[in-house]
């Protein structure tokens, strides 16, 4: 859906975790912006629950420019079945999962709209809505963040709020596969992070969280709510856009 903007064991999941970390730090299969709470080389604020919330209070002079990043985990394991299964080590996949960072956004004016890589909506840096996506990244395999929103910082007192979603775009939607994370990183300030780690099938679209402009600050509260599609998502957030149908070029 592109918009119409003009109209088992707690133990054994952490050491997957580390070991995924590690693999990605060295070089291996997967995402090397993505940041593992259980990696202590790494920091950050940690969100997994709906509900939860973060706070960036205001700076004196305003805050410069904050990227919004997501990263994923590219990598699979493929299990080993049957009698052989004992004497073979599981196989390392790539997921070839493509994910779509996108936002919806109003400003303080009234203006709202949204952008998203599939259907070539990116935003604007120095005129409204000040805030640009960057380019497609399909497999999740380069280096750093995979997609970035940058928010121009002399204009966030411009902006009220933006959600933020993550769109499936080609592959099976399992979100478990892949863990999508959004990281909110504003210079001199720890990096706010929501990582996605229910298990939803047949739900393509996670609005995963909201900023918003709170006397200044930043406030960053995790949704992690699954939709069918873009227009149930926007439906149940009230921003009220069209959406029609779309395919990436």
């Amino acid at each position: 859906m592109a918009p119409d903007f003009t109209k088992n064991s707690t133990h054994s999941i952490l050491e997957a975790d580390r070991d995924r970390a590690v693999k990605s730090r060295n070089g291996g299969i997967g995402a090397a912006g993505f940041i593992s709470p259980y990696d202590s080389s790494q920091s950050g604020t940690f969100l997994s629950k709906p509900g939860e919330v973060a706070i960036i209070n205001p700076h004196d002079a305003g805050f410069p420019d904050f990227e919004i990043g997501m990263a994923w985990d590219n990598v699979a394991v493929e299990s080993q079945k049957g009698f052989w299964s004992k004497f073979f080590k599981k196989r390392i996949l790539r997921a070839g999962v493509d994910l779509d960072l996108g936002c919806l956004y109003v400003l303080k004016n009234g203006m709202r709209g949204g952008m998203q890589a599939f259907g070539a909506e990116h935003g604007a840096y120095d005129t409204q809505p000040y805030i640009m996506l960057s380019g497609d990244e399909r497999k999740g395999d380069k280096e750093g963040l995979d997609e970035i929103i940058t928010v121009n910082g002399a204009h966030w007192d411009d902006i009220e709020k933006i959600l933020l979603y993550v769109y499936i775009y080609d592959g099976a939607p399992n979100w478990s596969a892949v863990r999508p994370q959004i990281q909110v990183r504003v210079p001199n300030e720890e990096a706010m992070v929501v990582t996605l780690n229910a298990r939803k099938g047949k739900m393509s679209v996670c609005a995963v969280a909201g900023l918003e402009n709170i006397r200044g600050g930043i406030k960053l509260t995790s949704y992690l709510e699954y939709f069918p599609g873009h227009a149930e998502m926007d439906r149940a957030f009230g921003y009220g856009l069209s959406w029609e149908t779309g395919r990436k070029d």
